[in-house]
């Protein structure tokens, strides 16, 4: 799938396969103005690849606010009631800090390689 965007929006989002996992890595911002563009790409992932787990990569992500964590949720939801599932894959040390201080870690897998 080609990389989507918004010139409006800060968020590069791209859909690739890492091995058997399909995954979306992310570049750039998550906040309220690019919740649409990130929701959409997840929704589209999931659609083409229901019921498998799908791995969102955030080690491009500079910012992450509250509504980020949000849909997050949202997404890890949706997934499960398609019988999939989400991991994030992050190794920023500020963003792994904010998902445990959050506790979105333990609703969320969070690994810090695509491998398990």
């Amino acid at each position: 799938m080609a990389p989507i965007t918004s010139p409006a929006v800060d968020l590069l989002a791209r859909s690739t396969r890492v091995g058997d996992l399909p995954t979306l890595v992310l570049s750039g911002e998550i906040d309220l103005a690019s919740l649409p563009l990130l929701s959409d790409a997840a929704a589209r992932l999931m659609g083409e690849h229901p019921g498998t787990v799908i791995a969102i990569d955030l080690d491009g992500v500079t910012v992450l606010d509250d509504a980020g964590l949000g849909i997050l949720l949202g997404i890890a939801a949706r997934a499960r009631d398609l019988d999939g599932d989400v991991v994030l894959v992050c190794t920023t040390p500020r963003l792994r800090d904010r998902f445990r201080r959050s506790r979105l870690d333990r609703a969320i897998e969070v690994r810090d390689r695509l491998s398990p």
